[in-house]
């Protein structure tokens, strides 16, 4: 074969290539319309299906990998234990590693393993994918308020096992002398979770000032201080238990103006007043 024919066929061979990659991407766009039109109508099984063959067809398709971590996410039911179960945890958060293996900060990603991790209880690993989240996205009120739900998440149950090997409740105050050793335990845990807590949870607030969640949240830290971290300090136990019933309150007042602007918006189909008011979790 003369130099001219291998020219012509190695160009032969690079079309045939180029027209077949071609055709995988428009395939793989094909399938994931089809997935997002099946996730669309909670078909998440189907769903999976078309998303997994979008990204064989074309892996740098990041769209579907996205999709295909959060149709297995849905799968996934907290508090359910089951393997089949905790395995579409792991799926999604498998999938959602392979975005970030290819694009570290893609902030969907982030927050999904955070969401997943904090919804298994696995605080510590919630904890960092969130504040990973909060460096790239820092006025996001909900990356705070969900710092903030995890810090008193795992000071909750930590103070509810330490209580239970004195036969107490988790409810039950910690005071005088006698109780020191348990308030000393439950400080050296969680001191600083529920410090960080309080400030995460202020923070959100701060950027959102209606956020009624943020603030009932707030309330209930102030409460594991007062309740768990005083012991021989009344004077302070009496001031965090104030502070506590200040957060609920504006908590509930909150919720009654959102009540009152969702009524005022909407009666009976009738639009009242046109007014925008802040969005609330």
């Amino acid at each position: 074969m003369n130099r001219a024919a291998r020219l012509v066929t190695v160009l032969a061979v690079a079309a045939a290539l180029l027209s077949t990659a071609g055709c995988n991407k428009l395939r793989a766009r094909d399938e994931l319309n089809k997935g997002i039109k099946s996730y669309k109508n909670a078909n998440y099984e189907q769903a999976i299906n078309h998303f997994q063959e979008a990204v064989r067809l074309d892996e740098n398709l990041k769209v579907a990998k996205l999709y295909l971590a959060t149709a297995y996410a849905q799968q996934y039911v907290p508090g359910v234990d089951s393997k089949e179960n905790m395995d579409n945890a792991k799926l999604a958060i498998a999938e959602y590693n392979n975005v970030l293996s290819n694009d570290p900060q893609n902030i969907n990603s982030i927050k999904g393993i955070g969401y997943l991790y904090m919804n298994m209880k696995r605080w510590e690993d919630a904890r960092t994918f969130y504040k990973k989240a909060i460096d790239l996205d820092p006025n996001d009120p909900e990356l705070y308020y969900s710092v903030g739900f995890i810090d008193w998440s795992q000071s909750y149950k930590d103070a509810a096992e330490v209580k239970a090997a004195a036969n107490m409740r988790v409810e039950d105050e910690l005071k005088g002398k006698a109780d020191q050793k348990y308030c000393d335990q439950i400080k050296a845990k969680d001191g600083a979770a529920v410090e960080e807590g309080m400030k995460m949870l202020q923070t959100a607030i701060d950027k959102r000032e209606d956020y009624d969640s943020a603030m009932a949240y707030l309330n209930l830290l102030y409460r594991r201080k007062a309740n768990d971290m005083t012991c021989e300090d009344a004077q302070a136990r009496a001031e965090y238990i104030k502070t506590a019933n200040d957060w609920i309150n504006k908590a509930m007042d909150a919720r009654k103006k959102k009540a009152e602007a969702a009524s005022k918006k909407n009666v009976g189909g009738i639009v009242l007043d046109a007014t925008p008011t802040p969005a609330s979790k």
